[in-house]
C-alpha cells in the first residue's frame, strides 16, 4: 500500500477505556456484592450495561474497533490468570465452588486464605495481582469471559477487538509460587503456555473476532537475549497458527527498543507503538528495521496517561512520517485510557479557560478520531478542530498561573547544603532514642485510620452547607480523640492522628498548594474498587500557610506518647497527580519539596518529634529503561532530602513505601537518609527485609506484618511469624512493627482486631528476645 492509500485507510481505535462508569457504578455494585446487598446477577447486569454503554460511546465518537476484554471486575492480569487456568492451589476450592467468589478471594483473600500479591503495573499507579507459578503449574484455557465480551459487542452491531495480556508479559510479571525456589523463572513455562493462548485465539476467531490485541508492555523494558528469544519464539508459534484471528501486538509506556526488530519480523499482522513517551526512538528504530511492509501500524500519538490536550499539528506531523513505514497506519492513544478520568466536561468547578487545556478519556477519543480524519482526508477536513486546538495550547502557554517568579527564584537558590542533615545517622539516632524513649521493636501505624461513613457524610455536609466549618471541625476533633484513645489503650508506641480531615493523601495537600487544580469527577482506578482523583499540577508550586500543624498539634495534646506528623513526599505528589508537561519533572519536584520543607519546619517548631514523609511512588516512577534510572533517582532523592534535611538531629524522619518491587532501588532508599522506613512486606513474605539486609541498609526499618489490602485479620501468631522472619534480616534494635500501609480503606472492626494482634505479636517477640 502506498503512503497515500495508507493515509486514506487510517482509522481511529483505542486499547482500552476506564471501567468504572461515569458515576463509579461498577465500584458501587462490586462493594454492594461484597456486603451482600447486590446479587451476583445484578452485578453482572451492571457490568454488562457499562460495557455496552462504553462501546456505544466509542463507536458513536467514530472509533472503528471497540476494545473488548479490557473490562475487569478487579484486574486484567488476574483475568488472564483465570483465562489460562493458573489458579493457585489455595484458591482452587473457592473457584470451583463459585467462580465469582473465588475470583474475589484471589484478589482480596478471605479470613482463611491469603490473596495474590499485589504490585504496581510498570511505572503507573495502577496495581495488578501477581501470578504465582511454579514448575508444576498446569495451564488450561478458559476463554469464557473473552468470548462473552465479543458476543456482546457483535450483538450491538459493533466490531470488537479483544485485548489480552500477551504471554511473554504475563510470564515476566509472574513470581514463583509460595514454596517454589526463589530462582525459578516463570518464563521457562512459555512452551506450556502458548498452546493455551492458541486455544483462546481459536475460540475468539470462532466467536467472530477478526483481530486480537496482545499487550506486551514488558518488552519496552531492558530485556536479556534469552527473553528476546522467548518473545521471538512466542510470536513465531502464535503467528504460525492457522485457526486464529489477525494479531496486533501492542507495546506502550516507552520505546520497544531491542524487541522491535524481533516483533517486526514475527508473522503477525500488526504492531502498536507508543509515539508519545519515546517518539523519536521508536521512529528511528522503525525506519532502521525497514518499517512494517504489509503490516498494520497502530500509532499511539495521543498521551493516554496525562490529561493535557494533544498538539494536533505535531501529532499529524508524526503520523505523516509513518505513512511510508507500514501498509496501513491507524491512530490511537499511547496506551489504554484506563489511566485517565472519563470526561472533562463533567467538571463544574474548573475555570472554563483552563478546562480547554484538559482532555480526559472522552476528549482523547475525540482527538484520536480527529487525527485519523485529518490523516485520511487532509487538514482541510479538520480545519476547525486545528484552530481550536492552537488557541487552547496558546492560552495555556501564556497563562500567568503557570509561572511564579518568586518560586523560580527560590528553586534557583538551592544549594547542596540544603539537602544534607546536620549530623550523620549514627550520631542523630542517639539523640532521637534519648528523646523518644521507645521500647525494642517499637510499634506504629502508617498514618491513616478508617475513613468511616460518618466522616464522609460530614465532608459532604460541609460541601452542601448543611453544617458549618465549626460543626465539621468538631466532628474531626472527636474522631482524632477516638483514634488517639484507641492507640493508647492498644499499646501502640508511636501514634498517628488518623488523618480524618484528609480526603486523599495527595489531593488534600494539592488543595492547599498554589499551582494545583482539583477535580470533582476525575476518578481513576488504582486497584480493585479503589479509585482516586489525581489533582492537576498546572503551575508553579508554593505553600500559602501551614497544612497539617493544627491537627497534629491537637492530637499531641491528647497524649504523652509521640504523634507523627504526616506528609506526602514530593515524588508521590507528582506521581499521583497529572503533572505539567512543559518543564522537567525534577524542576517541579524541587518546587514541591520546598513547599513541604516549610511544613516540616512548622511541625518541628510546634514540637513534633517524629515526621513521616511518605514516598510510596519512588519505585513506581522509576523509568522503565535502566539508562534513564540515574538521572531520575538523582532528582527524586534530592527532592526528598530537600524536604526533610532542615530538621534538628533529635527529630526523627520516617518515610513509607508500598506495593512495588524495591530490590533495584535499595541504594536510592539509602540515599534518602531517612531515619526509619516502613515498607509493604506481608504479601511478599518479608522479601524486602532481605533485600535491605543484602544491601547493608544501616538505618531502621519496619517491613509490614499486616496486609491491609485484604479484609482478613492476621492472627497474633501470623504477625509474630512474619516479625521473626524480619529479624533474620534486620537486627532487633533497628526493626519496627507496623502494617503494610495506611488503614483508610479498612473498617474499624478489623482494624481494632488486627492492631491488637500486631501489638501482641511485638510483645511476644520482645519477650522471646529478652529470654523472659
Amino acid at each position: 500500500m502506498t503512503p497515500k492509500s495508507a493515509a486514506a485507510a487510517a482509522q481511529a481505535t483505542v486499547y482500552g477505556y476506564p471501567r468504572q462508569g461515569p458515576n463509579r457504578e461498577l465500584k458501587k455494585a462490586i462493594e454492594g456484592y461484597w456486603k451482600g446487598r447486590v446479587t451476583a446477577d445484578a452485578l453482572r447486569a451492571t457490568a454488562a450495561e457499562l460495557r455496552a454503554a462504553t462501546w456505544r460511546d466509542l463507536a458513536g465518537a467514530g472509533v472503528h474497533e471497540v476494545p473488548t476484554g479490557d473490562f475487569s471486575y478487579y484486574d486484567h492480569v488476574l483475568d488472564t490468570t483465570v483465562m489460562v487456568g493458573a489458579i493457585p492451589e489455595r484458591h482452587r476450592a473457592a473457584v470451583a465452588a463459585d467462580a465469582l467468589d473465588g475470583y474475589f478471594a484471589m484478589a482480596r483473600g478471605t479470613q482463611d486464605v491469603a490473596p495474590l500479591e499485589m504490585t504496581k503495573w510498570f511505572d503507573t499507579n495502577y496495581h495488578y495481582l501477581v501470578p504465582e507459578l511454579g514448575p508444576d503449574t498446569v495451564f488450561t484455557a478458559d476463554s469464557t469471559q473473552q468470548v462473552a465480551a465479543v458476543t456482546e459487542a457483535l450483538a450491538l452491531g459493533l466490531t470488537p477487538r479483544p485485548v489480552l495480556v500477551g504471554p511473554v508479559t504475563y510470564l515476566l510479571l509472574a513470581k514463583p509460587a509460595p514454596g517454589v525456589a526463589a530462582d525459578f523463572d516463570p518464563l521457562t513455562l512459555l512452551d506450556r503456555l502458548l498452546p493455551v493462548y492458541g486455544a483462546v485465539l481459536a475460540d475468539l476467531r470462532a466467536a467472530g473476532a477478526a483481530w486480537v490485541q496482545l499487550d506486551e508492555p514488558a518488552l519496552v523494558q531492558d530485556r536479556t537475549p534469552a527473553e528476546l528469544n522467548a518473545a521471538a519464539r512466542a510470536y513465531r508459534d502464535l503467528g504460525a497458527l492457522t485457526d486464529r484471528p489477525r494479531l496486533l501486538v501492542a507495546s506502550y509506556f516507552d520505546q520497544l527498543g531491542e524487541a522491535l526488530p524481533v516483533l517486526a519480523k514475527a508473522p503477525v499482522e500488526g504492531l502498536a507503538l507508543d509515539f508519545t513517551e519515546a517518539a523519536a526512538a521508536n521512529l528511528e528504530k522503525l525506519a532502521a528495521v525497514g518499517g512494517l511492509p504489509g503490516k498494520r501500524l497502530v500509532a499511539g500519538v495521543v498521551n493516554g496517561r496525562n490529561i493535557w490536550v494533544n498538539d494536533l499539528e505535531k501529532s499529524l506531523a508524526t503520523l505523516g512520517t509513518l505513512l511510508g513505514l507500514a501498509d496501513r497506519v491507524d491512530v490511537a492513544a499511547s496506551c489504554s485510557l484506563l489511566h485517565v478520568p472519563i470526561d472533562a466536561a463533567a467538571e463544574r468547578d474548573i475555570d472554563p479557560q483552563i478546562l480547554r487545556w484538559l482532555a480526559f478519556a472522552r476528549q482523547k477519543t475525540a482527538e484520536i478520531v480527529t487525527l485519523a480524519k485529518g490523516l485520511a482526508q487532509g487538514t482541510d477536513a479538520i480545519r476547525g478542530e486545528l484552530s481550536a486546538n492552537r488557541a487552547a495550547l496558546a492560552s495555556r502557554a501564556a497563562s500567568p498561573i503557570t509561572r511564579d517568579p518568586a518560586v523560580r527564584a527560590r528553586t534557583g537558590a538551592i544549594t547542596d547544603a540544603d539537602g544534607r542533615r546536620s549530623q550523620p545517622y549514627g550520631e542523630r539516632t542517639v539523640a532521637q532514642r534519648t528523646r523518644l524513649g521507645l521500647p525494642q521493636l517499637p510499634t506504629t501505624t502508617i498514618g491513616s485510620f478508617p475513613q468511616t461513613d460518618e466522616l464522609r457524610v460530614a465532608r459532604a455536609d460541609l460541601r452542601a452547607g448543611r453544617i458549618d466549618t465549626a460543626g465539621y471541625e468538631e466532628r474531626i476533633r472527636a474522631e482524632i480523640a477516638e483514634v488517639i484513645a484507641f492507640q493508647e489503650k492498644t499499646g501502640i508506641d508511636v501514634l498517628v492522628h488518623g488523618e480524618p480531615e484528609r480526603n486523599d493523601m495527595v489531593q488534600y495537600f494539592a488543595e492547599r498548594l498554589t499551582g494545583y487544580l482539583a477535580t470533582q469527577q476525575g476518578w481513576v482506578q488504582s486497584y480493585g474498587t479503589r479509585y482516586v482523583r489525581p489533582p492537576v499540577l498546572a503551575g508553579d508550586i508554593s505553600r500559602p500557610e501551614p497544612m497539617t500543624v493544627r491537627w497534629t498539634s491537637y492530637a499531641q495534646s491528647l497524649t504523652d506518647r509521640p504523634v507523627k506528623g504526616m506528609l506526602t513526599g514530593p515524588v508521590t505528589m507528582l506521581a499521583w497527580s497529572f503533572v505539567r508537561d512543559d518543564q522537567p519533572l525534577g524542576e517541579t519536584a524541587r518546587q514541591v519539596a520546598l513547599a513541604l520543607r516549610d511544613e516540616v519546619a512548622d511541625l518541628e517548631t510546634a514540637g513534633t518529634a517524629v515526621i513521616q514523609v511518605d514516598e510510596p511512588a519512588l519505585r513506581e516512577t522509576l523509568p522503565l529503561r535502566a539508562a534513564d534510572h540515574g538521572a531520575y533517582l538523582d532528582w527524586a532523592t534530592e527532592s526528598f532530602r530537600l524536604t526533610t534535611a532542615g530538621v534538628r538531629p533529635g527529630t526523627q524522619i520516617h518515610t513509607h513505601m508500598c506495593y512495588a518491587e524495591f530490590g533495584d532501588i535499595v541504594q536510592a532508599i539509602d540515599d534518602l537518609d531517612a531515619d526509619v522506613i516502613s515498607l509493604e512486606a506481608a504479601r511478599s513474605h518479608m522479601q524486602v527485609a532481605h533485600e535491605l539486609a543484602a544491601h547493608g541498609y544501616p538505618r531502621e526499618a519496619g517491613p509490614g506484618v499486616w496486609d491491609i489490602h485484604s479484609p482478613r485479620v492476621p492472627s497474633e501468631e501470623e504477625a509474630a511469624r512474619l516479625l521473626r522472619t524480619g529479624l533474620k534480616a534486620i537486627p532487633a534494635e533497628r526493626l519496627w512493627v507496623n502494617p503494610d500501609c495506611g488503614l483508610k480503606t479498612r473498617g474499624w472492626t478489623e482494624t481494632r482486631a488486627s492492631l491488637e494482634n500486631l501489638v501482641g505479636a511485638a510483645r511476644t517477640v520482645r519477650e522471646e528476645l529478652s529470654g523472659s
